[in-house]
Order: structure tokens, then sequence, then C-alpha cells
């Protein structure tokens, strides 16, 4: 369990999944420092949780940022929770009517999915390794993958196999950093109401939720939050993905 009075760093804390996050270990008691885009809604939504949040603006595709990021972090105490939602699902078919898909549109969905949870990973892994042990851990990072990563559809090329990447690294870097009493688990949410999918229209919407078994809706980003919180706070869950879906599984369009 990590302590519920240390700081939490979400990358992507801005909207969606990572603002919901924020917003529930703020309320536990963490202090929280939200990563995210200069040009994001992340100093606005630190400031709506007001004491013991803070916004610090890096692109997670640059290392140099998120390091200074999370020296920024720890300034303010001890990390020992890492969270990655930052992340991007252009579409694009590998070829279609306008011809083969750009491999600059490849490499840059895996430059923010892969390489920015990558830099995440180490920049956590870095400051939390000099950290004290508490209840025999020293930090917990939770990345954010997809069911895309297992289930990738029609037009989701770059994203399905940016996120294979992340779920195929949970396993070696929880190994990796082991002996360092750092946990490393990840999320792999299928059909959530975030802002990616808030600009369809509310039919669209409905339709997508009906798609899930049970319950037929989209996720709540609250939801993913509270699997975080368990994940922080259960020392078992180490080097796994946990599929967060309604034991849902992607047609292939």
């Amino acid at each position: 369990m990590t302590s519920r009075h240390a700081v939490a760093v979400i990358a992507g804390g801005g909207s969606g999944l990572g603002r919901a996050t924020a917003h529930r270990l703020h309320r536990q008691g963490r202090t929280v420092v939200l990563l995210d885009l200069p040009n994001s809604q992340g100093e606005a939504a630190a400031d709506a949780l007001g004491e013991r949040a803070h916004f610090v603006a890096a692109d997670v595709t640059d290392p140099g940022q998120v390091r200074q990021a999370f020296a920024y972090a720890a300034s303010h105490g001890p990390v020992r929770a890492a969270v990655n939602c930052a992340g991007v699902a252009t579409p694009g078919r590998v070829l279609s009517k306008r011809g083969v898909l750009p491999a600059e549109d490849f490499r840059r969905v895996v430059e923010i999915n892969l390489l920015g949870t990558f830099h995440v990973l180490a920049a956590a892994a870095a400051v939390m390794a000099d950290n004290a042990p508490d209840n025999g851990d020293r930090g917990v990072i939770v990345c954010t993958a997809s069911i895309a990563a297992y289930d990738g559809q029609i037009g989701q090329t770059a994203y399905a196999a940016s996120k294979g990447g992340v779920v195929s690294l949970t396993l070696s870097a929880a190994r990796d950093l082991a002996d360092n009493a750092i946990r490393v688990v990840t999320v792999a949410p299928g059909l959530f109401d975030t802002p990616l999918l808030s600009g369809l229209p509310e039919k669209a919407r409905t339709q997508l939720g009906a798609a899930v078994p049970h319950p037929s809706r989209l996720g709540s980003p609250d939801e993913y939050a509270g699997l975080v919180s368990h994940i922080l706070d259960n020392p078992m869950l180490n080097g796994e993905v946990i599929r967060l879906d309604g034991a849902l599984r992607m047609a292939p369009r």
C-alpha cells in the first residue's frame, strides 16, 4: 500500500481518465501533480482541486521535460505513485483511398503512447528509487494500454501497436524494478466516456455502450480511477495487465 500522504504524478491529468484519477487520489489525501501539455486543461484542473494540487507543463515525448516534471513533483514530497494517462488514438488504415499510411503518422502515435509511457516510467522509477520503503513499496507506476492491444480494429494499426507495446513492457518493467521495490501495473480500458468519444453524436455513443456485454454502457472515468486506487493499495498487484472493459471484445470495425 502506498502512503496516501505522498505525491502522485498523473500524466495526461488535464482531462479524461487522468483528471478523474487526480480527483480520486487528491480526495484520498495525496498531493497530486498533473503533468500535461501547456495548452491542455491541466492548470485549470489543478486549480479546481485547490491545495495539494499542482500543474506542470510537459510533453511526454520529451524525456528531459518529463524528468524535470518529476523533479518538480519530488520537491513537494516523496513521489510514490505515477499514473500515465497521456495518449492519442489517431486513426489510419495501412492502405486507404489516400494511399499508404504515412510513416510519420504511425511514428507519432508510437512516440506518444509507447515512448511517452517509457519516459514517464523511467522518470518515475528514478525518483522512487530514492524513497524509503513504505509498507514494502518505494513506489507504484500505473500505465494505460487499451483493449485495442488485443482487439485492434480497422484503422487502429498505429494505436494497437503502441498499446500492445505498453502491454508487453509491463511484466519486464516490473521485474526490472522489483529490486527497487517498485511495482508496475497496466490497465487496459475498453470504451470509456472521455473526451476521445465526446465529439460523437449521442446515438453513436449509445450504440458503442450497447456493444458492451455488461454493464451495457460506456465506462466512467471514475471507475478507471477506482481501479488505479486499488492497484496502489494492493501490494500483490504487480507485473499485471488488467482489462477494464465489461467483457467487451471489439469487432473488426
